[in-house]
């Protein structure tokens, strides 16, 4: 299981939401390419990166400070929030981003979608944020009338590898990941499963791997310290060594 730190970018700082809720931020630094290269010092080769305007707006305001930690850092970077058209997938993956997320282009633009994975393979992933059984939109503000496991069904048979799913009741809140849903999506779908949302302590970084699951996103719990990134990674290390 790959283990991906997370950067939420709002007006070029590090932040983090509660539960996705805009006006429930903690901002945690003014420069993140410097997470980044704490990323990196503790042994990460990966970084999720979400534009928060951009998933709200669908824009990239961010684009600079997102290009800033890919060179800084040299780290894979996935990057989602706000990418609704193709020439802003051309742009990111321009810059060296390895992997654009789409999140609600995927859920409102099938066609799009469609030519983003028959053009880009492998580079493009689906955020899939999950609200009530739901996927949510336009940064987690709005719901659709999707039920998670008809989307998943359908990125499946679009061709879509890489599914990330957030839980947004779990995320922020510390409280632990949504273990019962990863795994059902994880048994009835072949896609590359990254659990995110609530991931809050190593205890539930290894119950999300015995999973088999694909990766998981530490977002808060690095900032806070309540997950050592080097322990998490190493972790992670000795699993695929097996």
């Amino acid at each position: 299981m790959i283990i991906f730190p997370a950067i939420d970018l709002f007006q070029k700082k590090a932040v983090r939401l509660y539960k996705g809720r805009y006006e429930d931020m903690t901002v945690y630094s003014e420069n993140p390419p410097e997470i980044a290269l704490d990323f990196k010092k503790k042994g990460a080769s990966y970084v999720h990166i979400v534009d928060l305007e951009g998933a709200k707006y669908g824009t990239t305001p961010n684009f600079e400070t997102v290009k800033s930690i890919k060179e800084q850092s040299g780290l894979f970077c996935e990057v989602g929030g706000g990418v609704r058209s193709e020439e802003t997938v051309k742009k990111y993956i321009s810059v060296g981003i390895d992997r654009v997320i789409l999140g609600t282009a995927a859920v409102q633009n099938e066609d799009f979608l469609i030519s983003c994975v028959k053009n880009y393979g492998d580079k493009i992933a689906v955020g899939a944020d999950i609200k009530d059984g739901f996927v949510a939109v336009k940064g987690w503000t709005e719901n659709s009338d999707i039920p998670v496991f008809d989307f998943f069904e359908k990125m499946q048979n679009i061709g879509v590898k890489t599914v990330i799913c957030t839980d947004i009741s779990k995320d922020g809140a510390m409280q632990g990941a949504n273990y019962e849903l990863y795994k059902s999506l994880s048994e009835k779908f072949s896609v590359d499963l990254t659990a995110s949302g609530g991931v809050s302590s190593m205890e539930d970084v290894k119950k999300l791997a015995a999973l088999g699951i694909y990766g998981a996103i530490i977002g808060k719990a690095y900032y806070t310290k309540a997950i050592d990134l080097s322990e998490a990674v190493k972790f992670s290390e000795c699993l695929q060594k097996e």
